[in-house]
């Protein structure tokens, strides 16, 4: 077997469990192309190979919030745009780190749980702006609709894994469903 890098494992454990979410380190190593004694020399347990993986995840989610200008307070007249990226933009993520939408082991590490906190706290900030914009409508809670939001990632996840809804279909619905439910 040729050496694989932390990084290398990272992102084949990625992809094995987005189409295998409760894949075990058994399953995990044989994807990367790796021993499990090698898997374990970089991640003592499978709780500590997901957290690496949640990091990873923030990181994308907080890169997306900086590519589409969300780290500012949001208003104005980007407000709609700033909307329809995200949205957008997190379907990307749901294909991306799906699996880390429903990882319990995750939710074990505090800064992990305090960060993703955080970006959500800026989705929901974004959420209260357009409700008072009226581009959203204002009598549903933002945290609602944030929770909204994670549930449809949720269908994008399963329908991209069971193949159930066309990839080139999925920005469609998912705008579609949002902004239809909630303006």
């Amino acid at each position: 077997m040729m050496a694989v890098s932390r990084d290398q494992i990272l992102t084949k454990a990625t992809e094995h469990l987005n189409r295998a979410p409760a894949a075990s380190m058994a399953e995990i190593a044989q994807s990367v192309g790796v021993s499990r004694a090698t898997l374990h020399r970089h991640f003592a347990t499978r709780t500590d190979l997901m957290v690496a993986l949640g990091w990873r995840a923030l990181d994308a989610w907080a890169e997306v919030h900086e590519r589409i200008g969300l780290g500012a307070a949001p208003g104005g007249e980007r407000l709609e745009e700033i909307l329809h990226a995200l949205l957008i933009a997190q379907i990307e993520a749901a294909e991306n780190y799906g699996f880390a939408l429903t990882e319990q082991a995750m939710e074990t590490d505090r800064a992990l749980v305090e960060r993703a906190e955080e970006l959500e706290a800026r989705e929901i900030e974004l959420i209260s702006a357009c409700q008072r914009a009226g581009v959203l409508r204002a009598d549903f809670p933002p945290i609602w609709v944030s929770n909204t939001l994670y549930g449809l990632l949720l269908a994008v996840r399963e329908s991209l894994r069971r193949g159930d809804v066309a990839r080139r279909d999925i920005p469609r619905l998912v705008l579609e469903t949002f902004l239809r439910g909630t303006s």
